[in-house]
């Protein structure tokens, strides 16, 4: 009762081919040839020289560049905040004037 049954492997039918021989090869060794000495690999670019007015200038774009994108980080925050704050004043208003309403005033 508790024992599993294995299914019984079923027999080829039709034509069988027999298992190919395989022949092993023989290896013929190659003729060994000398190292040759590594050669420098051509430069793919060409080397960039930066000269101090140069860096100065680029600091200064990226301070530029830094403070423009944080100034319209903040423009933006405050923008939510104040449309935020007008929006729960008008709710406070509209409560008012509908609790009004409904008191019969």
């Amino acid at each position: 009762m508790f024992r599993p049954k294995l299914p019984t492997m079923p027999q080829p039918t039709g034509i069988v081919t027999p298992p190919i021989v395989i022949e092993p090869t023989t290896i013929t060794p190659g003729t060994p040839t000398a190292p040759q000495a590594p050669t420098a690999p051509a430069p793919s670019r060409p080397t960039i020289q930066v000269k101090p007015g140069t860096a100065l200038a680029l600091v200064g774009g990226g301070t530029a560049v830094v403070l423009v994108v944080g100034a319209v980080l903040v423009s933006m925050l405050l923008a939510v905040a104040i449309t935020g704050v007008s929006v729960a004043l008008v709710a406070v208003v509209l409560r008012l004037l509908v609790n009004d309403m409904h008191k019969g005033r």
